[in-house]
């Protein structure tokens, strides 16, 4: 089966011819906005755009990804505003924050994460704007700023597939979101006015800032040229903004701007939509105080088709940590297989090629997993009967490799247990009561709390210890007092 995506332009399933016939390829993800923490629904999208960079790279192409960073818009200067606080140092602290995030979640990093602020991309803009503005696509209102003339250009409308002669135009949209209720010219250029402050730079139309949609126009064509093979998005993201991205940049360049283009549906929360009034709005950091560890979130973000929505809930999370520990205990028992030399071959099952077959219609994850707990089953079967030789299990170990590779879930590679005193980390031979073992990797909010314990113990203070000993257990670990120390495991089923 040849590679294959659905192509949201066409609304087709379509095999994936590369402009570069070197393999080379091309492709633009839309970043965060950075007026706030990413949320997990941020991150749903974020980790399928890392999987369908880490199976085409499995396939043997070189990908050069781009993601954007949006540091101005009207969000970003709003949440500074009632911050009262100057932009940069408001979006410093969230742009920070999301490297952190996409580091606990195995997220690649892109080749280049392009700042919207950047003085060469905004002269990037500017340039853009004249063009469009030569061409008559572009028009400076009696408001100072400037729009673009969506009626003078055909394909408008084409990407959301709205029929623009069915819809009634309101004029002109200043605001960077609105819906197609609201459809009009949008804004490439707003002249400043006293609600954006300091945050301006001067233009040929005056002082002002770029709109949202110029931004990724100018930082996509400047990073990959006038031509890309792959731009990724939330559904949210195809109306106003990818449809004012084709039309600004093809009005420039003439050119088609984009090949494929790859959309993920919305992540839900027990059925319904993300929002801090419902009280089930989530960032990163309040899954990992929950217990849970950045390849379980990642697990619970990827399992589900990227285009079909995500209903996120606290017993798939706990699902994801069974799947991982059916993985861990699999490959466990693999090496253990794997380093048994009898010469005797007894190979009843070999690994396939399902999985990657299964990511090549258009990145079906729910089926490549699918084949990857089929294959742990069968293996397992004959493990359990002595049936599965050394020389295959190292087969299914290094097609493991391939399989991780995308996925990115093996645990990270550890010393089997890490002491930690009440001063800090210390090697292995350290014993004593005020001690803590830990069996693996954990979490730094974990750690402190059985250090903490450990403390607590040592001064004497039992009820203290107690109730943090009652904390580990409801992030779901289990702290038991040895002669060794305090040793703290994972809870089965925790």
């Amino acid at each position: 089966m040849p590679l294959r995506f659905f192509n949201t332009y066409s609304r087709q399933l379509e095999d994936f011819e590369p402009r570069d016939t070197g393999r080379k390829i091309a492709i633009y993800t839309c970043g965060p906005t950075v007026y706030s923490r990413a949320h997990i629904g941020n991150f749903r999208a974020y980790i399928f755009e890392d999987l369908l960079q880490r199976h085409l790279e499995l396939r043997g192409y070189k990908v050069r990804r781009v993601m954007n960073i949006t540091d101005v818009d009207d969000k970003t200067i709003r949440g500074a505003r009632e911050a009262g606080i100057p932009l940069t140092e408001s979006t410093a602290q969230f742009k920070e924050a999301f490297f952190e995030d996409i580091e606990t979640l195995r997220i690649k990093r892109a080749d280049e994460f392009p700042a919207a602020t950047d003085q060469r991309y905004i002269d990037k803009m500017i340039e853009m704007i004249a063009t469009l503005i030569s061409r008559g696509l572009a028009y400076q209102a009696e408001d100072k700023s400037v729009y673009f003339r969506i009626n003078k250009f055909p394909n408008y409308g084409k990407l959301a597939h709205f029929d623009l002669t069915q819809l009634q135009s309101t004029g002109r949209v200043k605001h960077d979101e609105y819906d197609k209720e609201h459809i009009g010219d949008f804004a490439l250029w707003k002249a400043w006015d006293e609600e954006d402050g300091d945050v301006g730079w001067e233009s040929p139309w005056g002082r002002g800032r770029p709109g949202w949609h110029i931004e990724c126009s100018a930082m996509a064509t400047a990073l990959l040229g006038d031509q890309i093979d792959i731009h990724c998005g939330g559904i949210d993201n195809i109306f106003p903004h990818h449809e004012a991205e084709i039309a600004q940049t093809e009005g420039v360049t003439g050119k088609k701007f984009v090949r494929y283009w790859l959309h993920c549906a919305h992540l839900l929360v027990d059925g319904q939509k993300m929002s801090k009034s419902l009280g089930n709005f989530y960032t990163l950091p309040n899954l990992l105080e929950k217990g849970y560890t950045g390849r379980e979130i990642r697990y619970a973000l990827m399992r589900v088709h990227y285009r079909a929505p995500l209903n996120f809930t606290w017993e798939g999370m706990n699902e994801a940590r069974e799947s991982l520990a059916r993985i861990d205990e699999w490959l466990t028992r693999l090496r253990e297989t794997a380093a048994k030399r009898t010469g005797k071959e007894k190979n009843k099952t070999q690994p396939g090629q399902q999985f990657e077959q299964a990511l090549d219609d258009d990145l079906n994850i729910s089926a490549a997993l699918g084949f990857l707990f089929e294959s742990i089953r069968e293996t397992n079967r004959a493990m359990d009967e002595n049936e599965l030789d050394a020389a295959t299990a190292t087969e299914w170990l290094n097609w493991w490799e391939r399989v991780n590779s995308v996925l990115a879930l093996e645990p990270v590679q550890e010393s089997v247990s890490v002491i930690i005193s009440t001063s800090g980390v210390e090697g292995k031979a350290a014993v004593g009561s005020g001690r803590v073992i830990i069996e693996e990797a954990i979490p730094p909010d974990v750690a402190r709390l059985a250090e903490a314990r450990a403390q607590a113990r040592l001064a004497k203070d039992w009820r203290k210890s107690d109730e943090l000993r009652d904390e580990l257990s409801a992030r779901g670990w289990e702290a038991r007092d040895t002669k060794d120390g305090q040793k703290v495991t994972r809870r089965a089923g925790g």
